[in-house]
């Protein structure tokens, strides 16, 4: 498997495990800089992901469908990667991670965010 793959899995996890406890202070995930970063930013990415998901509020969303829509707005932010590559990423971790229908849920509220991104630039 590609080890860029296993990787993200690993952010997803870290955010899946981070969404049950409240830590303060000290990041638990010192090796994992994306993690750390997307952890601190949860705020800012959550407002975004109200805003294209507004009939979803965020504590009806399942945890491991919220994990990798917060990764893949973090990446979406930093432009680290083509949109398209993110989205598609986002969705095959949603299709390999989460419920059966996850993936059309991530991949329309990434298709919004999108759509907003493009018309930035």
């Amino acid at each position: 498997m590609d080890p860029r793959h296993l990787e993200r899995i690993k952010i997803i996890q870290n955010l899946y495990s981070q969404t049950f406890t409240n830590v303060s202070g000290n990041l638990p995930y010192p090796e994992d800089i994306d993690t750390q970063e997307i952890i601190k930013q949860t705020k800012k990415i959550d407002e975004g992901i109200k805003k294209y998901a507004p009939k979803f509020p965020l504590d009806k969303v399942t945890k491991t469908d919220l994990a990798i829509l917060r990764w893949a707005v973090f990446e979406l932010d930093k432009k680290r990667l083509p949109p398209k590559v993110i989205i598609n990423e986002a969705v095959e971790l949603a299709k390999e991670l989460s419920s059966d229908r996850s993936f059309a849920f991530v991949n329309a509220v990434l298709g919004k965010v999108l759509e907003n991104y493009e018309q930035k630039n």
